[in-house]
């Protein structure tokens, strides 16, 4: 295997690593273990953990791009411009490992590097989804009605039959109105 495809072996397993243990309780050994190298062979790869989550948050923010990107292409079948791009969004977050990652990854914004990468990952996503919406305040809705959809995914709460989680999932029968 050469060096660019042990990479993004790496990558790959390093962002399963990290969605199920966050930055902090995951080991170098654990993502080494999960490709099938050893440490030192990732250390060559990458200088530390920190740089191997960097890595792994810009190339989920490559995916995030390119989903919204080639979604947009089929925006010109209908349909508001809004609910296409949060449908793209749902599409991405299907995958609760790519979820889980992000949620974890903003969790770990007080290191440095990740810090970095984390807030260039949201710029490339304002600038994406505000070249598809084309106002500040859709940009706006769209991120709160995509923080809403994680919350309602990472807890399942699809499947949870309460007032409270139907009213998060924006199904019927919330609480009654009194």
């Amino acid at each position: 295997m050469k060096s660019d495809e042990r990479r993004r072996a790496v990558v790959a397993a390093a962002i399963k690593c990290f969605a199920e243990k966050g930055f902090y309780g995951t080991t170098t050994h654990e993502i080494a273990e999960l490709v099938g190298i050893s440490q030192p062979y990732l250390y060559r790869l990458y200088s530390n953990k920190e740089a191997l989550f960097v890595a792994a948050v810009d190339h989920v923010s490559v995916v995030m791009a390119d989903t919204l990107v080639s979604h947009s292409r089929d925006m010109r079948d209908g349909g508001g411009a809004f609910d296409n791009v949060r449908r793209a969004y749902a599409t991405l977050v299907a995958d609760r490992t790519i979820l889980r990652f992000l949620m974890q990854a903003n969790c770990a914004v007080g290191e440095t590097l990740v810090g970095e990468a984390v807030r260039r990952c949201y710029a490339k996503q304002v600038d994406i989804v505000r070249q598809m919406l084309g106002n500040d305040d859709a940009v706006r809705r769209w991120f709160g009605a995509g923080m809403l959809d994680n919350v309602v995914a990472v807890l399942g709460l699809e499947d949870i039959d309460e007032p409270w989680a139907r009213i998060l999932s924006a199904r019927e029968g919330g609480f009654p109105v009194s």
